[in-house]
């Protein structure tokens, strides 16, 4: 994509949505990142399922380790890989209680000493809780990065750095959920929808379906 590209394909991103936000559903920091963890290989829809249920019984880490593992697990067995999810989960309200006073860091380096928390999961909770400028680049980010020629790169991390470097400053804190609703919903792994596709005249993917 070329540079002078990058500021119209955000500003008409904007328009569209402009106030985007996370699909999961959550009331406190604590929950977001519960939410976060469980999402993990899986659907927003399923998460939400799930926490309606698990966040009514137990919504900080003293009620989450009441729960127990046996009763964590029967909330979101549901959801994939749900026995580690679980144990994670349940390791990290532990230390949450003896390393930071049950509040959710604010740090990425005490994000990802957190059991179960990656790069991704750190990011997503310091841009949607805290507010920072970060990209969690899950596969729809990665691929609209690569498609679109907005940010290619082999790994991850490597789209993650292009983001970062590319996108402008004023668009920098809501890039991470344009770019994954526009994924989600528009550039389709299968069937991208590129008719319908507002910034379609920026994208430099060579398989546009217009016709």
């Amino acid at each position: 994509m070329k540079k002078d590209h990058i500021e119209p394909f955000f500003a008409t991103l904007k328009a569209v949505n402009p106030q985007p936000n996370t699909e999961l559903e959550y009331t406190s920091v604590f929950e977001l990142l519960v939410a976060v963890m469980l999402s993990a290989q899986a659907t927003d829809v399923s998460v939400n399922k799930a926490t309606r249920r698990l966040f009514v019984l137990a919504h900080t880490p003293q009620a989450m380790l009441a729960l127990g593992r046996a009763g964590l697990e029967a909330c979101i067995q549901s959801i994939g890989l749900y026995k580690t999810k679980a144990k994670h989960v349940l390791q990290t309200c532990t230390l949450l209680l003896q390393q930071h006073g049950g509040q959710v860091p604010r740090s990425r380096q005490a994000l990802e000493a957190l059991p179960g928390v990656g790069r991704k999961t750190a990011n997503v909770v310091l841009n949607v809780a805290f507010g920072e400028p970060t990209m969690a680049v899950d596969t729809h980010i990665f691929r609209v990065g690569n498609r679109t020629g907005l940010a290619p790169g082999k790994t991850p991390l490597a789209v993650e750095r292009a983001l970062l470097k590319r996108v402008p400053p004023a668009y920098a804190v809501d890039a991470h959920h344009w770019l994954i609703l526009h994924g989600r919903y528009v550039c389709k792994a299968r069937a991208p929808q590129c008719k319908a596709c507002a910034v379609q005249t920026y994208c430099t993917f060579k398989g546009k379906a217009l016709g």
